[in-house]
């Protein structure tokens, strides 16, 4: 609301400094918390000014107007764009606000309903070029190890996002109530939600971080992960060397805080600049650490792992995961081609070899309620409940 709001003026009114409307409207008016204290002579001055250009709330459901305020999302406060996804998400909020507004009488319904705008396009689709390999990754993380300082302390913390893909938020969270960490084996992390950087000037208590659910999951439900046993030994070290704060979080910081986004970004910087190559970094290969979440996730697909089960696993629905793994899948589609044509000369050798006449006959295939029971599918959600024949 910060960016469309100064949009919502007279035309050709604009403030001789942006920046200063934007963080007044910001930090002061849509910040209820803000309100115990007067606006600064420099955010009062602004907010006048807005006052005095403001267009009345009937002109909101001017088309003009609307594409006017919506083409101001794309811009950032220096006139540059803004980027796809952050154009979509604000514009989000700006129609749940007046979903709030149809509410409470200001408008008969929703303005932007029909209203002919086109958003930039996002590009939802994770890079291959720029999802490291098992062997990249092994060397990303032998080389944050090897770094002085908090190397050590993140090599499971960057561990949990490749090897489990986990979410950073959920990392930060991770407690040793929710590890299963056997001496051999597979284990299992049964992750319970994530903790955000709010700003203290956004939360109840004054905080700089809250403690979230599970991203679009109902408070207090839980998400099961299995391990590798290469990140149960790497986690059973990490309790080993460094024990776990006094609320059991096996993550924090020198002052035995949440581990702040910039300073485990700064550890994957050095340790990129450390090992990659330089036709590496010209791809932006593992740019960010949430790379190796995608990482995690694509080798699962790679390895012929179920969608579902990797969509479960990572905490996303099947549709998010063919929508930002398409090209992953893709993969997946033409190993399952193989398997196809290779069912396909099997009968086609059968027929050859008896002209035909018993293959017309045989069942298709004679385990089949077998393997759609393993599949996941009920043999009596099937149309045809009786013996699968070929059709003539």
């Amino acid at each position: 609301m910060a960016t469309i709001t100064p949009a919502f003026v007279e035309p050709g009114a604009s403030y001789q400094a942006p920046r200063a409307l934007r963080r007044a409207l910001y930090s002061w008016v849509f910040n209820k918390k803000a309100w115990k204290a007067e606006a600064s002579e420099e955010w009062q001055a602004a907010l006048d000014w807005l006052q005095r250009h403001s267009l009345p709330v009937g002109e909101l459901d001017d088309p003009d107007v609307l594409r006017r305020g919506l083409d101001a999302l794309c811009r950032k406060v220096d006139g540059t764009a803004a980027a796809a996804k952050t154009v979509k998400r604000k514009k989000a909020a700006v129609n749940e606000v007046f979903g709030v507004a149809v509410e409470r009488g200001y408008f008969t319904q929703n303005p932007l309903s029909g209203l002919r705008w086109t958003a930039p396009e996002v590009a939802d689709e994770v890079d291959p070029d720029c999802v490291p390999n098992p062997a990249q990754v092994a060397r990303l993380l032998a080389a944050v190890r090897a770094l002085p300082g908090r190397g050590s302390h993140l090599y499971a913390f960057f561990g949990c996002m490749y090897y489990a893909a986990m979410r950073p938020a959920e990392v930060i969270h991770l407690q040793k109530s929710q590890c299963r960490l056997p001496a051999s084996g597979w284990g299992l992390l049964n992750l319970k939600g994530g903790v955000v950087t709010a700003g203290k000037e956004w939360t109840d208590d004054g905080a700089v971080h809250e403690i979230h659910s599970l991203k679009r999951r109902a408070a207090k439900v839980t998400r099961p992960v299995p391990i590798p046993p290469v990140l149960v030994r790497m986690l059973r070290e990490h309790i080993r060397s460094f024990g776990v704060a006094p609320d059991g979080r096996l993550f924090r910081n020198a002052e035995g805080n949440y581990i702040d986004a910039s300073a485990y970004g700064l550890t994957w910087r050095r340790a990129r600049e450390a090992v990659l190559t330089l036709d590496e970094h010209a791809l932006d290969l593992a740019k960010r650490p949430y790379d190796l979440r995608h990482a995690g996730i694509s080798f699962w697909l790679a390895s012929g792992v179920d969608p579902a089960e990797c969509a479960r696993r990572a905490g996303q629905s099947i549709q998010v995961l063919f929508r930002y793994y398409a090209k992953f899948l893709a993969e997946a589609r033409n190993h399952a081609n193989t398997l196809i044509e290779e069912s396909m000369r099997r009968w086609e050798a059968a027929a050859d070899d008896d002209g035909g006449e018993s293959a017309l006959a045989r069942t298709w295939p004679g385990d089949a309620p077998e393997l759609l029971v393993r599949a996941g599918i009920r043999v009596e959600d099937i149309r045809s409940k009786g013996v699968f024949r070929l059709a003539a």
